[in-house]
């Protein structure tokens, strides 16, 4: 199990209760790149938040530090106020902040319903001794887990589809059943990474429709990392703009159109206007 160090130092631009999540001054090197640098924001519990930014804005790097896949070099990452910097991504996955990938990851031997089947954590059946001297435990779980992502199929206009291998699935389909997949896991918090890449507009407005609903329906927050304005403009209460690994401009879309350092950005990447502000 992580241990918590000293060796990560606390920002003061935000604190553990400023939202459901906090980034606290996260800072990475890769060599003699630096992908995060001090960036700092916290996401409000039921909000759609998106994070934009030019390419190698470190958007990506900051996921996989949030997500535990990288280990930050320093700053502070809070989930529901307690700190989980450096945790191992099933610990926070377990907590309840859970996230997908630009590429749909499904298991492409499993049907669609098994890959949903398989998605929640902490199953008793994972333990033998309670398969072998619980078994009415372990066929009750597993009633309800079915009951569960036949619903979400459903919701997902993937019912169709249950019995169908997943590898066999569209483009479009794959990036259904990955959210179904995510739902199935119980989120508080999902982070989506880049979900509307590569989509037809009909798909694009399916999952708008579907964020929404989540919110409504399960009170799942999003951080969701997007490049297509349009749809953060449509969809997100709250966006998080990054260059050069720094925060660089928090609000609405309308407020940032207006911000000229964030139209630099946009135009040149950000690294003489972020640098110049610091």
């Amino acid at each position: 199990m992580a241990t918590e160090t000293d060796d990560f130092a606390p920002a003061t631009a935000v604190t553990p209760t400023d939202g459901l999540l906090v980034v606290a001054g996260l800072a990475r090197r890769f060599g003699g790149v630096q992908a995060l640098d001090g960036c700092s924001f916290a996401v409000e519990e039921g909000t759609i938040t998106a994070l934009i930014g030019p390419n190698g804005a470190g958007k990506t790097t900051l996921v996989n530090v949030v997500a535990g896949a990288i280990r930050p070099d320093s700053g502070r990452v809070y989930f529901a106020g307690q700190d989980i910097t450096a945790r191992p991504s099933h610990q926070i996955a377990l907590r309840g902040l859970i996230r997908t990938f630009q590429l749909s990851r499904e298991y492409p031997q499993l049907t669609v319903l098994e890959n949903l089947m398989v998605s929640p954590q902490r199953q008793v059946g994972e333990r033998l001794s309670v398969a072998l001297l619980r078994p009415g435990r372990y066929r009750a779980q597993e009633r309800a887990y079915l009951e569960r992502a036949v619903q979400i199929l459903d919701d997902f206009g993937l019912y169709g589809q249950r019995d169908e291998y997943a590898k066999n699935l569209s483009g479009g389909q794959k990036r259904l059943l990955e959210l179904a997949r995510a739902v199935m896991a119980g989120p508080r918090l999902l982070i989506l990474d880049e979900p509307m890449a590569g989509i037809n507009p009909a798909l694009v407005d399916r999952l708008s429709a579907h964020m929404l609903r989540l919110r409504a329906e399960m009170s799942i927050t999003f951080l969701m990392v997007e490049h297509n304005l349009d749809v953060v403009e449509r969809l997100c209460d709250h966006v998080v703009v990054m260059a050069v690994g720094r925060t660089l401009a928090t609000g609405t879309m309308a407020e940032l159109r207006q911000n000229a350092s964030v139209v630099t950005a946009y135009l040149t990447g950000g690294v003489a206007d972020v640098r110049a502000e610091s």
